[in-house]
């Protein structure tokens, strides 16, 4: 009987899910976001179907412009009665601002809290690796899905993101004697998998269960990739050309992750701009050529462990880097010129800009992004560092101050920032007494925070002397 229950929600589900497709295919998104909802009402843990369609045209949505939820959306979503009403306020938000990861944490949550472990575990995995690949990585981020994931027993993904945060916060010992529980439980759970008659009870048949369950693996087999690459191609063959049946060739050759996968998704991407002038298509190569980049600097780094003291694997390293640095800044430099109401590409553009010393270039692009509320705090952050490393200290110190009367909490990522920047430009200044100042109070909140403690220590000696 609840087997036939599953079925008919689906079913119903599936209504809506075919009719939000036609309706993206229109460009008519906020119509299909709600489709989709709705279809989700029905099978909240349909994740091929419902979930990661979603996703995607949510990322198609932004790359062609697509607005952020206004204020009165986002009060109007925020929370609900059930998880399930959560989820969906929070997957609205979420498709409306892909690269928000608060929204998509809001997700996980409240999946969780319904049991819908399927769609738990597809965003979590999505969270994971959009915090690993961020260049300042959120602690608490690591934490909520350590606790999610051992919460769906899914201990093994529960010990990676423990170790991750412990790799943040390496002297935290109730950390690390959570990550040795969690090991003793993945033990268990290995040796028992496979024996449970019912691993996913909504899944009848082990061909299914299987079928599934590599699908929204972190590591997708061979033959699974290979199929979705057949899939997307066959779907374009046969007519049903769409901005996201091309986008989903795209990754899907790109998930291959081998060479000849990356270059025929670069040029199934440029030949499809050739013909529609669509930059959403250029935004999507450039993201792929920086994906690749960064696995390429993965391989390496794996490997110079393993051999440090090899030249020519520094060499190439250094040599990848560049590349990627060079790829990052023309990329957010046509998304900037593309987007041009996106403060966002913005912001990025002049972070790019800030690694090649381009401060003068910098600067302006960082004062227009602060006037979004969500970047003005890191907006005002890399205004000030600009000044700093131009050695312009009191207007730096005047941004930084100004930074720092504007952050609701001392204790959050950037005002940790802010305030390291503001003891930096007081020590570059000679006035070491306020950098130590300043540094002694970022240590009462984060004493591990880069290098502070050598710092206080270097500069009570000299303020001594």
């Amino acid at each position: 009987m609840q087997d036939d229950a599953l079925d008919v929600g689906l079913d119903k589900a599936r209504a809506f899910f075919g009719r939000a497709e036609e309706v993206a295919s229109t460009d008519n998104f906020d119509y299909a976001i709600e489709l989709y909802l709705e279809g989700l009402r029905f099978a909240p843990d349909a994740l091929e179907d419902g979930h990661a369609p979603l996703r995607r045209l949510g990322l198609i949505r932004q790359g062609k412009g697509g607005k952020k939820p206004s204020m009165v959306e986002v009060l109007r979503h925020k929370g609900g009665k059930s998880p399930l009403e959560e989820m969906l306020n929070a997957e609205f938000l979420l498709a409306k601002d892909p690269d928000n990861l608060g929204y998509a944490e809001a997700v996980l949550k409240a999946a969780v809290a319904g049991g819908y472990h399927r769609t738990g575990e597809w965003i979590a995995h999505l969270i994971f690796e959009a915090n690993r690949a961020s260049r300042k990585q959120s602690y608490s981020t690591y934490i909520l899905l350590k606790e999610s994931f051992a919460q769906m027993q899914m201990f093994a993904k529960a010990v990676a993101a423990c170790d991750a945060a412990l790799q943040i916060r390496p002297n935290n010992n109730q950390l690390r004697d959570e990550l040795r529980d969690l090991c003793a439980s993945m033990t268990v759970e290995k040796g028992q998998y496979g024996k449970t008659a019912d691993f996913r009870g909504s899944i009848r048949d082990k061909e299914t269960q299987d079928k599934l369950h590599s699908q929204d693996s972190l590591v997708k087999s061979a033959q699974t990739r290979k199929d979705a690459v057949q899939t997307a191609r066959k779907r374009l063959q046969d007519g049903n050309f769409s901005t996201t049946n091309v986008l989903e060739l795209a990754n899907a050759l790109a998930d291959l992750e081998s060479e000849q996968g990356y270059q025929e998704a670069f040029g199934v991407l440029n030949q499809n701009y050739e013909k529609t002038q669509d930059f959403t298509f250029i935004r999507r190569l450039g993201e792929l050529k920086m994906r690749r980049l960064r696995a390429i600097i993965r391989v390496i780094r794996n490997k110079l462990k393993a051999d440090p003291a090899n030249d020519d694997l520094t060499h190439k390293l250094t040599e990848v880097v560049n590349m990627l640095e060079h790829e990052e800044l023309e990329h957010y430099r046509q998304c900037q010129e593309n987007y041009p109401t996106d403060m966002r590409f913005k912001y990025e553009y002049a972070r790019c800009l800030i690694r090649s010393q381009k401060y003068d270039q910098a600067i302006p692009l960082l004062q227009e992004s602060q006037k979004d509320p969500k970047l003005r705090l890191v907006s005002m952050d890399k205004i000030g560092l600009c000044f700093l490393l131009k050695g312009w200290y009191d207007d730096a110190i005047d941004i930084f101050l100004n930074a720092l009367q504007s952050c609701q909490t001392q204790e959050s990522s950037v005002a940790k920032d802010i305030r390291y920047n503001l003891a930096r430009t007081y020590e570059e200044s000679g006035q070491k007494q306020e950098a130590l100042e300043i540094y002694r109070k970022l240590a009462q909140v984060d004493f591990s925070y880069k290098d502070v403690g050598e710092r206080i220590d270097i500069l009570r000696k000299d303020v001594k002397s």
